[in-house]
């Protein structure tokens, strides 16, 4: 068992896409927990389209990582040595945080993973993590979509999308779903059970139009871009919005101008953006919701797993660019 801990600081912040130069690997020995603490071996770290914010120091909802600084992730591992009363060696925790192969984490931060046949660990940092609890959010209590209705989302192979589609879909939708190529495409339509997938990559104003001929009742954003360019004008009366990223835009400066909001009024349309951390009483929600899900076989989830923490920053850019496919996760 190592004796040090290896670590991914924040070197400078990017103007544009971050790259290698922006961070800066580290060891250090590692922590020993303090009282209250326990010490955590991190197996699995979740990449995610947030922490681009977090490499910057513009006004957000959140506070920037430090310049020489860990950045900032959520983990999964295991617990080697505990001084909680709530925690053993040998438990499975969610919620060690950062870029970095040990932690030791007051056990007020932490989550006990429940042992769950055919589950992984990892799964707790997307499909019954933060990215199943935003998509469950944003689909059962901002668009509450209708059965009938035309649901749209986009990064539709992604780790948000995906499941925020298959709930629609429980729900009685008629899901849309636009992904970046023909394998993602067709991996949402036959894996994932969408009723129709559109390219990005191609025609997407025609595709839409095709595949959504009565128009578009929900639009769950996570992109921006072109493809918010292309569903906007598509929305019927009465349509939603649940802004939930917009990962195109995260690395252009400036931003780029959005639509003319005037069918705002028109259509009656309501937009709404959302935090995850805004509904605290979601994650219990979901997170039983989900877990029944799974082991009924009825959702489905990918994870797209890159081997090594020397590899985080460059597995990151290519999150940003829609490279990944399925939730990006990091094994340690």
């Amino acid at each position: 068992m190592s004796s040090t801990n290896l670590r991914i600081l924040l070197k400078a912040r990017p103007q544009g896409r971050p790259g290698p130069e922006h961070f800066q690997r580290a060891e250090e020995p590692r922590p020993a927990p303090q009282q209250g603490e326990v010490l955590v071996r991190h197996r699995f770290l979740s990449l995610d389209p947030y922490m681009r914010g977090r490499m910057s120091d513009a006004p957000s909802y959140a506070a920037p990582v430090a310049l020489g600084a860990v950045m900032e992730g959520e983990c999964v591992g295991e617990v080697v040595e505990s001084r909680h009363p709530g925690f053993t060696a040998g438990d499975w925790v969610r919620g060690a945080r950062g870029w970095q192969q040990w932690s030791a984490a007051h056990g007020s931060t932490l989550v006990k993973l429940p042992r769950q046949v055919g589950v992984s660990p990892s799964a707790y940092l997307g499909v019954l993590g933060m990215p199943g609890t935003t998509a469950w959010i944003g689909t059962t209590e901002i668009l509450q979509p209708r059965p009938g209705e035309c649901f749209v989302v986009s990064a539709a192979s992604g780790a948000v999308g995906g499941v925020a589609g298959q709930i629609a879909k429980h729900m009685g939708a008629r899901v849309v779903g636009i992904a970046g190529g023909a394998e993602k495409c067709r991996f949402v339509t036959g894996e994932r059970g969408f009723d129709a997938c559109v390219d990005h990559r191609g025609d997407l104003a025609t595709a839409l139009d095709e595949a959504c001929p009565s128009g578009i009742d929900c639009y769950f954003e996570n992109v921006g871009g072109a493809v918010q360019a292309a569903v906007f004008p598509r929305l019927r009366e009465f349509g939603r919005i649940a802004f939930c990223g917009m990962v195109a835009e995260y690395n252009q400066i400036p931003a780029p101008p959005g639509p003319n909001l005037m069918a705002l009024v028109r259509k009656r349309l309501r937009l709404q953006g959302f935090l995850v951390n805004d509904h605290p009483r979601a994650w219990k929600q979901w997170g039983e919701t989900g877990a029944t899900l799974l082991r009924d076989g009825r959702l489905r989830f990918r994870e797209d797993v890159v081997q090594g923490l020397e590899n985080a920053p460059e597995a990151f850019a290519g999150l940003l660019e829609g490279r990944n496919f399925g939730k990006l996760v990091v094994a340690l």
